[in-house]
């Protein structure tokens, strides 16, 4: 049937999937809401939007630097009559690194890499002409 994903899907999607959390990542910490819009559900968007502005409300600026994904993996797939969801396990490098107004580290360390695991769930509506994944949840493993 057209739900189930062959080796070749699995792959693209994988890959789209690892494009998709890099930028997010990344867009999150310098704040840049645009980029996100079109990655993110309504109710992430929301989310994350609030986190963006409570950290500049507190003037906290975030650092990352995203070294690479050391592995991306299909954890689950569900189907409902309106959507499809993948939940992805990303294991990825990052450094990451939080400053107060005066510039000061509150948290992290600029020359400390780390591993983050984190298993992001993946929705496209399955009326959808657009072949665009969105994020729809981060689950704390």
């Amino acid at each position: 049937s057209a739900t189930e994903f062959g080796k070749d899907e699995k792959k693209q999607f994988l890959k789209g999937a690892e494009i998709a959390y890099e930028t997010i990542l990344t867009s999150f910490a310098k704040g840049d809401k645009q980029s996100l819009k079109s990655l993110l559900t309504e109710k992430m968007q929301a989310n994350f939007t609030s986190a963006i502005e409570d950290r500049n409300s507190k003037k906290i600026k975030s650092e990352l630097t995203f070294i690479g994904i050391k592995s991306s993996a299909i954890e689950k797939f569900d189907k409902t009559a309106e959507a499809l969801f993948f939940t992805v396990k990303f294991v990825s490098e990052i450094i990451s690194v939080k400053k107060d107004k005066d510039n000061k580290i509150i948290e992290g360390d600029p020359n400390k890499i780390k591993t983050v695991i984190d298993h992001w769930k993946f929705t496209r509506k399955v009326s959808s002409l657009s072949p665009n994944w969105y994020l729809a949840e981060i689950k704390n493993s």
